[in-house]
């Protein structure tokens, strides 16, 4: 039997060796981001590292998640504005191996029956929430029109947002949170009917 205090160590064991990979993930990409650096940096073995993460497709996975939780931490505001999305795509600027594993494990999860398909539908349904919010939030302060096609909006900011993060890797000259800046500002101003003089 597994006693509590050999528990609390496996689980700050693991939750290291996330903070530790998702440091280098940031930092060389997926491609260079061995299990050999990580398993180094946290003082492990290969198998080691492996004890606590059975492929490397799920330690990936969890870094996409602890990437989700600790930019959500960081940069969501309680109200939902929208501010808060433009400032996560602003960071993703800064790590470009995260978002190429993002971007490599999103169209990986396409493929029914991939590891990764579960995670991002889910994934989804939470930025689909996300987004609900800052359009709510939009409408709450007079910035949207009250009959915005909600759910239009949503699809077509995520489309937007996950087409620039592929275009930005393959051309950072591009500036992400611009791009989605600018999109914004047309759907607030398209989203009031037009005055008829």
């Amino acid at each position: 039997m597994v006693r509590r205090g050999q528990y609390a160590k496996g689980a700050a064991k693991r939750a290291e060796i996330l903070a530790v990979a998702l440091d280098v993930v940031a930092e060389l990409g997926t491609r260079k981001a061995s299990n050999r650096e990580i398993a180094a940096r946290v003082g492990l073995t290969q198998p080691g590292l492996m004890h606590y993460f059975s492929t490397r497709e799920e330690l990936f996975l969890e870094v996409l998640r602890a990437r989700d939780e600790r930019d959500h931490r960081q940069y969501y505001s309680p109200d939902g504005a929208f501010e808060g999305f433009l400032d996560v795509i602003s960071h993703n600027a800064t790590v470009p191996g995260l978002v190429r594993l993002y971007v490599e494990y999103s169209a990986e999860a396409t493929i029914e029956g991939h590891p990764a398909r579960a995670f991002f539908e889910e994934r989804f349904v939470w930025v689909r929430t996300l987004m609900t919010d800052a359009v709510r939030h939009e409408q709450a302060v007079e910035l949207m029109g009250p009959d915005v096609d909600i759910p239009y909006v949503v699809d077509l900011v995520i489309a937007a947002a996950d087409g620039l993060q592929v275009q930005w890797l393959l051309d950072p000259s591009i500036d992400m949170a611009e791009s989605l800046s600018r999109l914004w500002r047309g759907i607030r101003v398209t989203s009031w009917p037009a005055v008829v003089t």
